[in-house]
């Protein structure tokens, strides 16, 4: 599925912050990518993260939340600690906060849209990459949006997009 509209958006700010990251890969193997480990750094989590083969999704979302000008969760490593970020949600809308179960954790990613049966998800470490990807909606365990300063951005809304693409079953 093409994502290219995601580009044009203005706002949400944590929205805008994810995209200038697309494509960022993991590097496997003895070297690390120095963006991601800059990332850390720039969270001041670099004695804790110091490889980006260590799980990098809550890595992701904390330095876009960071970069909006939001306060990240404590322990933003830990994919459900993102549980507690926001204000909770009933209904997933355009740059909210997105916690999943998985097999051994959790996986933490932002809401570009949703079909029938899945989110689609821009997230951090989605095949060792930022991306979208497509994740099922009963594996969500929590919904949570930014406490806006201001007001919440006009274009915070459900996005219907088709059910094209593989269906994400492990993000680890």
């Amino acid at each position: 599925m093409n994502y290219d509209w995601l580009k044009k958006e203005l706002s949400p700010k944590v929205l805008v912050e994810a995209i200038k990251l697309l494509g960022t890969k993991e590097i496997h193997g003895t070297e690390h990518n120095p963006v991601i480990l800059g990332w850390a750094k720039e969270l001041g989590l670099e004695s804790t993260y110091k490889t980006d083969e260590i799980p990098w999704c809550g890595l992701f979302v904390a330095i876009c939340v960071k970069r909006a000008e939001f306060v990240p969760v404590t322990s933003p490593l830990w994919a459900r600690a993102w549980s507690g970020f926001g204000t909770q949600q009933s209904i997933a809308m355009l740059g909210d906060v997105l916690v999943f179960s998985r097999e051994g954790g959790g996986h933490v990613g932002l809401y570009v849209g949703q079909d029938d049966t899945c989110y689609h998800v821009l997230g951090g470490n989605q095949g060792d990459q930022v991306k979208v990807s497509r994740i099922q909606m009963n594996r969500c365990i929590s919904i949570r949006r930014c406490n806006w300063k201001v007001k919440q951005p006009d274009n915070v809304r459900v996005i219907k997009l088709s059910s094209v693409g593989d269906v994400s079953k492990n993000e680890a």
